[in-house]
């Protein structure tokens, strides 16, 4: 005997499953507010730039453990973000790469994830130098210098990400020029960062420039991608792999 199904009720597999170009569209909103929201917490209270001296950095994990930790929990969860944003941008620009031969979508993703791994190294240097002066110990030289070169070096991956998928949605049609244009202008200034690093890390200074406004265009480029992942519907990825 089979159970009656209640009057108004869908069937299971009738409900329309979300769209997975709109799900990472949305998780590159979730991944642009999470780390504006993390520079939020720790810049005003006076996180110390690249360059900057150890005492500067003592007082600041000496005085500020608490928001170390509140900014560091905003991570694991960008970084689950970000992964899924380069997933859906890879899922819809790969058929049509993979009919021309090419993988700047691939080329993308990979800079995606080895920049959540570097950053991994970032936070958890954080997170140490937070631990040893809530114990009275004061910041080790030699782990501050290893942040900041984990720190400018990011750069790179960040460009990667930003020249793959600016140059793959650009070849497939999916964004507009002047979107494709900014993001390689801002993998220039994040890639120029990484390779003056001994410079960068050396004093704070106008290099630093280079990075911080590489990486508000980073932040403004995913925003972008994001809404228009949310606009990118079946029938277009369609056309694109016919392309």
């Amino acid at each position: 005997m089979t159970r009656k199904q209640q009057p108004g009720a869908a069937p299971a597999a009738m409900i329309p499953a979300p769209d997975f170009a709109r799900i990472s569209g949305l998780a590159a909103l979730g991944f642009a507010f999470l780390i504006v929201a993390g520079n939020v917490v720790l810049v005003p209270a006076g996180l110390p730039r690249t360059g900057a001296g150890i005492a500067e950095v003592d007082g600041f994990f000496h005085a500020h453990g608490d928001l170390v930790g509140l900014g560091s929990a905003l991570t694991p969860p960008a970084w689950i973000l970000a992964t899924l944003f380069g997933a859906g941008a890879l899922r819809v620009l790969w058929r049509s790469e993979r009919d021309r031969g090419e993988a700047w979508a691939l080329l993308g993703f990979a800079g995606l994830v080895l920049q959540n791994a570097v950053f991994a190294g970032v936070i958890a240097i954080r997170l140490a130098l937070a631990s040893t002066a809530a114990d009275g110990i004061g910041a080790d030289p030699s782990l501050w210098a290893l942040h900041d070169a984990l720190f400018t070096l990011n750069g790179t991956f960040l460009a990667l990400a930003l020249v793959g998928l600016s140059v793959g949605g650009l070849r497939a049609g999916l964004i507009r020029p002047w979107h494709g244009r900014w993001g390689l202008v801002a993998a220039v200034l994040l890639f120029g960062s990484a390779a003056l690093a001994p410079l960068v890390m050396d004093r704070t200074g106008p290099l630093g420039l280079l990075g911080l406004v590489g990486w508000l265009m980073w932040v403004v480029w995913i925003v972008v991608y994001g809404v228009v992942l949310m606009r990118a519907h079946r029938p277009w990825a369609r056309r694109a792999a016919v392309q």
